[in-house]
């Protein structure tokens, strides 16, 4: 679920202090200063897309800690991944995220969406400042990999 910077602006990983678009820089080469809808288009040409598990919930605040248990409404991800048939792996920016995934789309998904790698990773949030963009860069290392297959 995109933090409260990120829905005051209607755009994917707003908060100036979140490291995604630095990091997409890094693993794909596009430039993260360019503006939003041309970055989409970037991460679209270089094999990416975006999308939250969660598309509704309760919380105040921006933190996934704050998401009220039971709240949450996902996102139509199953159909979605049924009509990408080159889709290749699926990235979870979080353990919230990846345990949403697990939780709600996972068992929807037909037996060739459901053979794809499902890649639990360090969150980009301000709130991970244990780790910096270096070490991200190394865990998200195998979405790297894949795009360049």
């Amino acid at each position: 679920m995109p933090g409260v910077a990120s829905l005051q602006a209607a755009q994917y990983y707003a908060h100036p202090r979140n490291r995604f678009w630095p990091l997409m820089a890094a693993l794909t080469g596009i430039d993260a200063t360019t503006p939003y809808l041309e970055r989409l288009r970037a991460l679209q040409l270089a094999g990416v897309g975006l999308w939250d598990v969660i598309g509704q919930c309760q919380r105040t605040g921006s933190l996934d800690t704050a998401i009220v248990r039971g709240s949450e409404v996902p996102n139509a991800l199953p159909a979605l991944i049924a009509g990408l048939p080159r889709l290749a792996a699926i990235a979870c920016n979080g353990a919230t995220a990846h345990r949403a995934f697990v939780r709600w789309v996972q068992p929807q998904l037909d037996l060739r969406a459901a053979a794809l790698p499902v890649w639990s990773l360090p969150s980009t949030s301000p709130a991970n400042a244990g780790w910096p963009l270096g070490r991200l860069r190394a865990a998200w290392q195998p979405l790297a990999d894949v795009l360049a297959h």
